[in-house]
């Protein structure tokens, strides 16, 4: 569970359909102030112009497709031309041309000399343009495309430390927890507490940024085969966390993953700067809370606590953002997994003396018919159109006897 103190001013949010909207509207009013100045010629020129951009983007797929085809068409596509040119085309473009073409084929179109002027100026200049990198997509479209296609750093560092570590020790955890309190004492949270710090600079030990916070001791192993490695160990740390004379205890990490951040923003060759790499951490935190909360044997057994690197000269910072947490999770109300009930009859005892008649066995009850237990009783069935029939012991008796 992730409980980020000011989380909305930190991480960000997915981002929204703001852009498209806006360019579609006005989109639309642009072209109804072209058809208001000129409603006569409106629609010889909007089709004009849209047969350029689509001639214009089909002669750059056809560029894109000679790379592609001549230079990697084996090792990106092992030959197959169908895959260059899916990579290439636009399902759109296509359509495009193929009706532009058969609408040339059937002269239901024509250009005059000054129109073919245009369409080759326009196609010329856009295609310049797009070669000097003017009509490129701008950083913020490059970074909302690898976020919806999950292309970041990040995505693939959290997917990581998920599938190879917390997928398995989480759910876990809380029998290793049990295991230690039944001994050494009952913990303040029995979650996994992971620290992600912004500037992704993770210490050896917590104690080299807090002095009080103090490791204690590790629960118990958790051994299993991974990737060839017979009897792999994982194990968790307790630390003791102190302030004003009170001492709590939890279980705490650092992510690991935040150290490859760290020390891809420090080599050249990875092309990380110091601002890409906090807003990657910021997308970890993201993307790694979202997994963990669709998880459900891992929902309820973590805490991701999000420290903010502008706390210089707080030598107790780490301690007070713990401890505040630890705090916040006593004051949380959680709802127990429902547990389905076991389909199991039990046989219910019977009272009374058994005897056997006719090598049957029979339970024989009190002659008292009044009895202390509540019991349910049961008619045959009866059709709802048959006469009604009186069972009672008295009609039931002989005439002299009711005499």
């Amino acid at each position: 569970m992730s409980g980020v103190m000011g989380e909305e001013d930190l991480v960000p949010r997915a981002r929204s359909r703001l852009p498209v909207v806006c360019s579609a509207g006005l989109g639309l009013l642009m072209l109804l102030v072209a058809w208001l100045l000129d409603p006569d010629r409106f629609s010889e020129r909007a089709g004009m112009i849209a047969f350029c951009i689509t001639v214009e983007t089909f002669i750059h797929s056809m560029c894109l497709f000679v790379e592609e085809w001549l230079f990697h068409s084996r090792q990106r596509y092992h030959g197959r031309i169908n895959e260059i040119f899916q990579a290439c085309f636009r399902g759109h473009v296509v359509f495009g041309m193929c009706s532009i073409f058969l609408m040339l084929m059937l002269g239901v179109v024509s250009f005059s000399g000054e129109q073919r002027s245009t369409i080759t100026l326009m196609c010329a200049v856009y295609l310049l343009l797009k070669s000097l990198g003017f009509l490129g997509p701008a950083p913020v479209e490059i970074s909302e495309i690898c976020e919806m296609k999950k292309m970041n750093v990040a995505h693939g560092l959290a997917w990581s430390f998920y599938i190879g570590y917390l997928k398995f020790v989480l759910p876990d955890l809380q029998n290793k927890v049990s295991q230690y309190s039944s001994t050494k004492g009952k913990l303040s949270s029995p979650r996994l507490h992971i620290l992600l710090p912004l500037n992704a600079k993770v210490p050896t030990k917590p104690e080299e940024e807090d002095t009080n916070v103090i490791f204690h001791e590790n629960l118990p192993e958790l051994e299993r085969d991974t990737a060839g490695v017979r009897k792999r160990s994982y194990k968790n740390s307790v630390y003791k966390i102190t302030q004003d004379k009170e001492t709590f205890s939890c279980v705490l990490e650092y992510a690991t993953p935040l150290l490859t951040l760290y020390q891809m923003s420090h080599e050249s060759s990875a092309g990380f700067g110091e601002r890409e790499r906090k807003q990657q951490v910021l997308l970890f935190y993201r993307t790694l809370s979202q997994i963990l909360e669709d998880s459900l044997e891992c929902r309820n057994h973590y805490r991701l606590i999000l420290l903010d690197d502008e706390h210089t000269g707080d030598p107790h910072y780490l301690s007070r953002e713990i401890i505040q947490h630890l705090k916040q999770q006593d004051r949380e109300i959680h709802m127990d997994p429902i547990q389905e009930q076991t389909n199991e009859i039990h046989p219910v005892p019977e009272k009374g003396p058994i005897k056997y008649f006719n090598g049957v066995r029979h339970a024989t009850y009190p002659e008292d018919p009044i009895s202390n237990d509540p019991t349910l009783m049961f008619s045959q069935p009866q059709s709802l159109r048959s006469e009604p029939v009186e069972t009672t012991d008295y009609f039931n008796q002989p005439i002299n006897a009711k005499r």
